[in-house]
């Protein structure tokens, strides 16, 4: 089967194409798991950590890819929960314990680096965490939901947030798009401020019905009770955490932060970002409940979802892409047509 791998870690500074398209054998599925023929599959922030090595996979090669969409066409023994032709789709957590705490224990595993994921034209997972897709959304707006719109909803839980109070973006990308429909519907009285360095993504924002949108460190018209961070750098924390309320809550949803900024903390005043008893909490990894959750919750408000497509053999230029420009919605790999 084709897919696109990834031998090594490696700066996209100096390697613009880390990954190979390759062809590997298919894989065959294990007791309780189901063999997937992948349709398409999301591109995510995450899949630059695992390449340039801020969260490694442990072994390679490897093939990345955690937002995945298929129909299952072979199962596993001892599988009930699914049959030939269903369509499924898998996020980051491949498997885990099924704990309320899966995502955090040790047994977690990540689809894309800990075993193969979805950029390739088969996968397997085990059964439990392959989630029916809603029939509201095509194969390439169902991507996106598997983790930036599962993880974002994760994040929304985390910031204790009531209806009526103000709630706060920063970073308006993949996840950033569907977090504001789905806040506005969750909490029809919360204004929702975006913070985002774009004038692209700030008007985007505005046009999906965000009360306010202004630049990284611009004053908003009051401050937030909560603040979701999905950028990579460290500027927008020290910012977030100054625009929150006393008693406010920033909820930071990366995998990784990046380095290049890192110093900025150095100049963190207590009395302006951490006094009268703001609160930071960190989003580690989803866990199947979240998926479970979020899709058919998506298919209700309806999530309005923006993709941006790519052939599977286009998996760089797609990645440079995320890393390189401003996104407007969602990236995506389309596999099979």
């Amino acid at each position: 089967m084709r897919a696109m791998v990834l031998d090594s870690t490696a700066s996209l500074d100096e390697c613009r194409a880390p990954l190979a398209l390759t062809d590997i054998p298919c894989p065959v599925p294990a007791e309780g798991e189901v063999l997937i023929e992948v349709s398409t599959c999301g591109v995510c922030h995450t899949e630059l950590d695992e390449i340039e090595g801020r969260t490694p996979p442990p072994e390679f090669p490897i093939v990345p890819g955690h937002q995945v969409v298929g129909r299952v066409v072979e199962l596993g023994s001892g599988c009930s929960l699914h049959v030939p032709g269903h369509r499924v789709g898998v996020g980051w957590i491949h498997s885990s314990d099924g704990s309320p705490q899966e995502n955090i224990v040790e047994s977690f595993r990540a689809t894309g680096r800990d075993v193969n994921g979805g950029y390739a034209e088969f996968m397997t997972v085990p059964e439990a965490y392959a989630h029916p897709i809603p029939d509201t959304f095509t194969d390439q707006e169902a991507a996106p939901l598997l983790c930036a719109g599962s993880v974002g909803y994760r994040a929304l839980r985390l910031t204790g947030i009531e209806d009526g109070q103000v709630l706060g973006l920063t970073g308006f990308g993949g996840s950033g798009h569907l977090v504001l429909q789905l806040a506005a519907h969750l909490y029809p009285h919360s204004p929702i401020y975006v913070f985002a360095r774009s004038a692209k993504e700030r008007a985007f924002a505005l046009e999906l019905g965000a009360t306010w949108a202004g630049d990284t460190e611009d004053d908003p018209p009051q401050h937030a009770q909560a603040i979701i961070d999905t950028t990579p750098a460290w500027k927008p924390v020290l910012a977030a955490l100054e625009r929150l309320r006393p008693g406010g809550r920033l909820v930071i949803n990366a995998i990784r932060k990046e380095g290049g900024d890192r110093d900025l903390m150095a100049t963190i005043r207590y009395e302006d970002h951490l006094w009268h008893e703001k609160e930071i909490k960190t989003v580690a990894n989803v866990t199947g409940r979240d998926i479970a959750e979020f899709l058919p919750l998506a298919a209700s408000v309806p999530l309005r979802v923006k993709v941006q497509e790519y052939r599977l053999e286009a998996a760089n230029r797609a990645l440079l892409d995320l890393r390189d420009s401003h996104v407007k919605g969602s990236k995506v790999l389309v596999i099979k047509q």
